[in-house]
């Protein structure tokens, strides 16, 4: 598929097929989320492959939004290491992009379940220990996203997306134009 054409059919997917999907499909995904640039080079990112039922069902329960983990066939948990980076939740953030792209180029689906929460400490806490304590994960790493992979039990809705001309400015930002 063309990148253009991966960017623009990228959608939510929260409901999958019960379809194995293939160790090749899953290794050239885990290639991109490798390849994924970060801040100076360093490795401030890890991938966790999940493809246990159980643990997988276990998941769901991070939060109330992921319940769709247990029709997933693959989850990639994305912790980070402040300690070594302090781009960390970039180099993360880009990386799950990166690892979204892939999966639809590979004609997979994907949702995306916010672990680690900016806002709220508390929450985040909550959740990161959850996750951490079900896949054995060092107290070092943040957790950012459990992203859920399979393949789509239907086709996504078209996408409204906001016009260009109220998020894309150029020379400066010009505001009420």
């Amino acid at each position: 598929m063309e990148f253009n054409d991966v960017v623009r059919s990228r959608r939510e997917t929260t409901s999958f097929l019960n379809q194995r999907i293939s160790d090749e499909i899953i290794e050239e995904i885990l290639e991109t989320a490798w390849l994924a640039p970060t801040g100076n080079n360093l490795p401030s990112r890890e991938f966790i492959v999940v493809n246990e039922r159980m643990m997988l069902d276990h998941l769901a329960s991070t939060t109330p939004y992921v319940q769709w983990l247990k029709q997933a066939n693959y989850a990639i948990v994305i912790t980070a290491r402040p300690t070594i980076s302090k781009y960390w939740l970039q180099d993360s953030s880009i990386a799950s992009g990166y690892i979204w792209l892939a999966a639809v180029n590979a004609g997979l689906g994907c949702a995306y379940g916010a672990v680690f929460n900016a806002v709220d400490e508390i929450e985040s806490k909550q959740r990161e220990t959850y996750v951490k304590e079900a896949l054995n994960i060092p107290d070092d790493r943040r957790v950012l996203t459990i992203l859920g992979l399979g393949y789509a039990k239907e086709k996504p809705n078209k996408k409204d997306l906001s016009n260009k001309n109220e998020i894309i400015y150029y020379h400066s930002f010009r505001s009420g134009v």
